[in-house]
């Protein structure tokens, strides 16, 4: 007898729905074909043990089940419960009438039970999209897959309890959520706020214009003198999430199995912060079975990088295209997967080795030499595509000692948010791009005209400064973000060199 169930394959982002046809014929050996990897070949014994465990029985006869399109490469143990209800369907142990109607993924323990799996929401957005009545799922991902609103979200804990379902002997109630109210409740959800921070005011300036452009930024600066604490709340600062790019963020976490069981959509910005002895694979994603990197999960948010130099030369060269492109393409021979890297850099570093070069009181141990060799860790590439370098410096102990409350995250982003109102209103025939930092080229030179003044200026910045084509487009997107956030239609000579002395690392000599 032959039976079809329903499960999926994601690749990327992306779901594919994948027909697992099982048939039992006269004979006793058991096969599963359709480029099957390890982990669904290791299935029989878990599917043998799941049906014994729950009072059925395993046909002792010869078992075909195809995983198509069988030119799809699947992975993953997630195909474990649609092939073992197809195996009881085929058997003529469970009915078998509903079963073009829902889509069935999930893990099988020894005893029945059934196991998370990765990319609950893709799969959702694509069963809905297939037409499918509805989808089961492990309890544990059923929040995450109910964020799709036409599609019945079944939450399981066992086998048994999806047999007595599809016999008609037990009901299972749709898991629902309110995606407004949920939303709405954390959308402000963070442990951080810019009113701890004491001093730094011009820190703040700069974080600000990035947060209001979307712009990169490196601060350099001696230890304690407080980068990583500033960096820490740019999300806070940044408009919320749309609900758009809340489920292309949660979708992407949940490929990469890093949602939490009980989370439904991701609803803050995610601030990623990866180690300097990370690899180049795990910061832009990759493998044997490709899976997202660190610039992935960082999309729609902020990855932040301490300890700059310390990184490998190599992994911060393969980021220089992913900031350009907004998305990283990990091709393998058989086939190519797309990520989104849609994020804000913010990176960290000290001015030399000891960390004291230009510190007001402390001395540096470290000669010229010694710094520019340190500070040429950091290719000129790479320091092209990052808008606004910001020196800090550390707070006097008279600004520590203030009682005089520091302003809220949330007024910051009240400036921010309009500033990329502005923004919005000059793209919306460019759906594209979003903020001032995702600006091409030639759209750039058309939004950003300054005067005859401005170009003067921006002239002779660029000859004693060195500046390349890059940097030069990248301080009129600076500067036009600084008009937004003053309602400025045009660009003045002010704003203009605001921005060229955000571009301290570019000046020659800075390290004597």
């Amino acid at each position: 007898m032959l039976v079809k169930t329903f499960s999926s394959a994601v690749h990327g982002i992306e779901a594919t729905t994948i027909t697992v046809e099982v048939h039992i014929s006269t004979g006793t050996k058991y096969y599963i074909v359709g480029l099957p990897d390890s982990a669904i070949k290791e299935s029989w014994q878990r599917i043998e043990s799941a049906i014994a465990t729950i009072g059925f029985r395993m046909p002792r006869q010869k078992i075909v089940v195809n995983l198509a399109p069988a030119d799809i490469r699947k992975e993953g143990s997630g195909y474990d419960l649609s092939m073992a209800v197809g195996i009881l369907a085929a058997s003529g142990q469970m009915t078998g009438d509903l079963l073009n109607d829902y889509l069935i993924l999930g893990e099988l323990s020894l005893d029945g039970d059934i196991q998370p799996i990765k990319g609950a929401l893709p799969v959702a957005v694509q069963a809905e999209k297939d037409g499918f009545k509805g989808i089961i799922l492990p309890e544990a991902n059923a929040k995450e897959a109910a964020a799709v609103q036409n599609i019945q979200v079944l939450a399981v804990s066992n086998l048994q309890q999806i047999v007595s379902f599809f016999n008609a002997e037990e009901k299972i109630d749709p898991v629902t959520i309110d995606i407004d109210t949920a939303f709405l409740h954390h959308i402000n959800n963070y442990d951080v706020d810019f009113a701890d921070v004491r001093g730094q005011e011009n820190i703040k300036r700069a974080l600000e214009i990035a947060a209001a452009g979307g712009h990169n930024v490196i601060l350099i600066g001696p230890p304690g003198a407080g980068k990583t604490m500033l960096a820490k709340r740019l999300p806070t600062v940044l408009p919320p999430l749309t609900i758009q790019e809340s489920i292309e963020t949660t979708k992407i976490h949940s490929v990469a199995g890093q949602l939490q069981g009980q989370a439904s959509l991701m609803t803050t910005r995610p601030f990623r912060a990866p180690h300097h002895t990370i690899s180049d694979v795990a910061l832009v994603g990759g493998g044997s079975y490709p899976q997202p990197g660190e610039i992935s999960l960082a999309h729609h948010g902020v990855l932040f990088l301490d300890e700059l130099p310390e990184f490998k030369r190599s992994v911060l060269e393969v980021m220089r295209q992913p900031l350009e492109s907004r998305s990283i393409t990990i091709s393998r021979a058989r086939f190519s997967v797309d990520y989104p890297a849609s994020f804000m850099l913010i990176a960290a570093m000290n001015p030399c080795p000891c960390g004291y070069y230009n510190h007001p009181e402390k001395e540096c141990i470290c000669g010229s030499a010694v710094v520019q060799r340190y500070l040429s860790k950091i290719s000129g590439p790479l320091l092209d595509r990052i808008d606004l370098h910001v020196e800090v410096t550390p707070v006097e102990f008279s600004e520590l000692a203030k009682d005089t409350p520091c302003e809220k995250s949330m007024h910051i982003r009240e400036r921010v948010v309009r500033a990329r109102q502005m923004q919005a209103k000059r793209f919306i025939d460019t759906p594209q791009i979003h903020c001032n930092a995702q600006m091409g080229t030639k759209i750039a030179r058309d939004v950003c005209r300054i005067t005859e003044e401005g170009t003067l200026l921006l002239k002779k910045a660029m000859e004693k400064l060195g500046l390349s084509a890059r940097a030069y487009d990248r301080i009129l997107k600076v500067a036009r973000t600084i008009a937004d956030m003053e309602d400025s239609i045009e660009i003045q000579n002010e704003h203009l060199a605001e921005a060229i002395h955000f571009r301290s690392l570019d000046r020659e000599n800075w390290a004597g």
